[in-house]
């Protein structure tokens, strides 16, 4: 695509890099092919091609952004199956993230919607304010339907709905060691992931242990700044970015990672990502792209070493591949290749390029999307007649497992119970299959 940016314009890095981007567009729109809104909407506005239409225009003649093409914008998951598709090699992620960032700082958004991205980037990224909040939520639960009535209030009856009707109680993470060390890892400790399913935090420790590595956890650390990211606060995003390569610096000055494992694909993604996002601070760039670059998804890392041999106990896995695995970090036969080896029969189901809707906050913040993106999903699911599914997104876990009575179960979970680990709590009822 030709561009007009100005040359005052390009000399800010985050111009400079969509500029660059916008320009290796070729209007081909294979992107089209893949996006899920596009699928379900059919207008090309809400498509990766006409996004991008719509992000040049404001950026390059620095439009104060209007209603309509903040829709559009906000409609977008994410998902990056455009990435995965684009011919031309755009990077629409840091298109996107830009663009978000843009319409925080210049579009004043209705009060109500104000608040409840307020209220997200307040508790979510924070797990004893994600307990409690989701404490208060049961109380509110039955009340979901009336809410999704009353005029800009579907998003909150959507967190309504989404809420849990009971949580496991937390657990603290504790490090460990192998009984004879090939080297150490930090574990990630999440935000959401560790309130919501504090289960899949000690299947991986286990399981890592159980391949000969010592599992840490870096004090200080904090959310990896995903979920503010994707509101478009850029400011938060990048202190919460600095303060995890602050910690985790040291934490490999002081005896050396092998690994900054993380088990939520989501997060990953985004911590792969610090490198670009503090490209142009001076102070942080090296250190940024060194975390970036020993950043490894928990399936990534156990692929890579010697695992002990598995009992999948003659169980059928319908493994979901989280958009944030297979399309943000490129990673798709891993997992698969992990749960075959530890002896489970593993199926793919139709559409798997296709985002369950999860997407973060997408399911509270554009709930009928959402919806329909998750049934399209779990129904698809289903027509394989798993004993259960395996998942390595905790949002995507959540958002099938509302439409399915399968369970859904964190792909690390169903690898240590094979390698002598507990059943995951989900399948505590598939026990007596397993031998005694």
């Amino acid at each position: 695509m030709q561009t007009r940016f100005t040359a005052a314009q390009l000399a800010k890095p985050e111009m400079a890099s969509s500029e660059s981007e916008i320009r290796k567009c070729v209007h081909c729109g294979f992107c089209n092919a893949t996006c899920p809104t596009y699928q379900l909407l059919g207008d090309e506005l809400d498509g990766p091609r006409g996004r991008i239409y719509l992000m040049q225009d404001m950026l390059e003649n620095q439009r104060v952004p209007s209603p309509e093409v903040v829709k559009h914008i906000d409609r977008c998951l994410s998902c990056l199956a455009c990435k995965t598709t684009c011919p031309s090699s755009v990077n629409y992620m840091h298109l996107v993230d830009h663009a978000r960032a843009y319409i925080e700082e210049h579009y004043r958004r209705p009060l109500i919607d104000r608040v409840l991205r307020a209220v997200l980037a307040f508790v979510l990224p924070h797990p004893k304010r994600f307990r409690m909040a989701l404490g208060l939520a049961r109380f509110g639960k039955p009340f979901a339907p009336l809410v999704n009535t009353m005029p800009g209030l579907k998003p909150v009856a959507a967190m309504l709905a989404l809420a849990p009707n009971r949580l496991s109680p937390p657990l603290s993470p504790q490090a460990s060691c192998a009984a004879s060390s090939k080297g150490r890892v930090v574990l990630l400790q999440g935000c959401a992931e560790p309130v919501l399913a504090p289960q899949v935090r000690a299947a991986a420790v286990r399981l890592i242990n159980r391949a000969g590595y010592d599992v840490d956890f870096a004090s200080g650390e904090v959310c990896c700044g995903a979920l503010v990211h994707h509101l478009g606060r850029e400011d938060e995003s990048l202190q919460a970015a600095r303060r995890n390569v602050d910690v985790w610096t040291r934490q490999i000055e002081a005896g050396g990672l092998t690994a900054i494992i993380v088990t939520t694909s989501g997060c990953g993604t985004t911590i792969k990502d610090y490198g670009f996002m503090l490209r142009a601070d001076p102070a942080y760039a090296e250190k940024a792209a060194r975390v970036s670059a020993l950043a490894k998804d928990v399936s990534e890392f156990l692929a890579s070493i010697a695992l002990p041999t598995g009992d999948g106990r003659g169980l059928t896995v319908a493994y979901h591949a989280a958009c944030s695995l297979q399309h943000g970090q490129k990673i798709t036969d891993a997992p698969k290749r992990l749960l075959i080896a530890a002896g489970y029969a593993v199926n793919t189901p139709a559409e798997a390029h296709l985002c369950c809707g999860s997407a973060g906050t997408y399911n509270i913040l554009q709930p009928e999307i959402a919806a329909k993106l998750g049934i399209r999903k779990a129904a698809n699911i289903e027509r394989l007649a798993p004993d259960v599914i395996a998942a390595g997104n905790i949002g995507c876990a959540v958002q099938i497992g509302a439409r399915s009575a399968i369970p859904v179960v964190h792909t690390v979970e169903l690898l240590d119970w094979a390698t002598g680990g507990p059943p995951p709590t989900a399948l505590l009822s598939m026990q007596s299959r397993s031998p005694q």
